[in-house]
């Protein structure tokens, strides 16, 4: 019996299957197109835990008083937990006083995208920030293939466009 055990192994340890689980969310959350395609377990696994990270920055989007920033830092840094941190190994070493700096991380980019643009997109959401579109059977192993896009999305409104003057 599964009792307890919530969660999809997807055939990886822990460390891998929550590495892999902050690299699609990184690619969801920089995602220019709004969706990124996947296997249908992994994108079931990504929902919430993507939802949550958003859910982050919305209650930072709704923050006011004395102790708004301070809140909203901790905020930020709850939510960072959901990727990559970045730039801790990267040294640049050109022997001069002024260094230029590493380039950003997905990790570090999706939280100020989330802190910026979709925190605004979603403050009056209360919840259901992504969809699950099941595209059929992959050619090569048979997996079963879905999208997993984020709703409300500048795509999804130029395609509902489109569709409604047709």
């Amino acid at each position: 019996m599964r009792h307890l055990k919530a969660h999809r192994k997807l055939g990886r340890t822990t460390e891998h299957r929550v590495s892999l689980l902050r690299n699609l969310a990184a690619s969801l959350i920089n995602s220019e197109k709004g969706y990124i395609v996947t296997t249908v377990p992994k994108a079931k696994e990504l929902r919430p835990f993507v939802e949550k990270a958003i859910s982050l920055a919305r209650r930072a989007k709704g923050l006011s008083g004395d102790t708004a920033k301070i809140q909203e830092v901790h905020l930020r840094r709850q939510a960072a937990r959901f990727f990559h941190a970045g730039n801790r190994q990267q040294k640049l070493s050109t022997g001069k006083f002024s260094q230029p700096r590493a380039a950003r991380t997905a990790g570090v980019l999706a939280v100020q995208r989330l802190f910026g643009e979709l925190g605004d997109r979603y403050r009056d959401r209360n919840g259901g920030y992504t969809r699950i579109i099941k595209l059929g059977r992959r050619v090569g192993d048979n997996a079963e293939m879905a999208v997993i896009e984020l709703v409300d999305s500048p795509r999804a409104a130029v395609v509902a466009a489109e569709s409604a003057t047709k």
